[in-house]
């Protein structure tokens, strides 16, 4: 990009990268890291590090489509007493993917998008996380 073409910031306002950076975006990626599901935009690209809660498996009758269900905690011994924020991974054209279990940890980024209201993304870039110890 020329010099002159570049974005300048104006009196009173961040610079662009400063502005970014500030909002939690990845550097040249665009993305927004997500500290919790609670901080999900209604759409944009994300990056977030979360729990596999459940997945979905179609029958062979249809379509083949892995679903994942991600939260930012695992659920505690018994279940969960109250809803928390979730978002769905869908995984086009897989009938499995190996690794994606529930309980899983994984890191992953994509575009999310509202699907039948609840946030969803399609064929995300994903990195499946080791397990964390507990301190003794």
């Amino acid at each position: 990009m020329p010099k002159d073409k570049a974005p300048r910031a104006r009196r009173g306002q961040p610079a662009p990268a400063a502005s970014a950076a500030a909002a939690g975006v990845l550097p040249q990626t665009g993305f927004q890291r997500l500290a919790s599901l609670a901080e999900l935009p209604v759409r944009g690209r994300i990056a977030h590090r979360g729990y596999v809660e459940s997945i979905t498996i179609l029958p062979p009758q249809q379509a083949p489509a892995f679903t994942v269900t991600i939260v930012d905690h695992p659920a505690p011994p018994g279940g969960r007493r109250n809803a928390v924020p979730h978002l769905r991974l869908v995984f086009v054209g897989q009938r499995r993917v190996p690794g994606l279990l529930a309980g899983s940890r994984i890191r992953y980024e994509g575009m999310v998008a509202p699907i039948d209201l609840v946030p969803t993304i399609f064929n995300p870039r994903y990195e499946i996380l080791p397990e964390r110890t507990a301190a003794k």
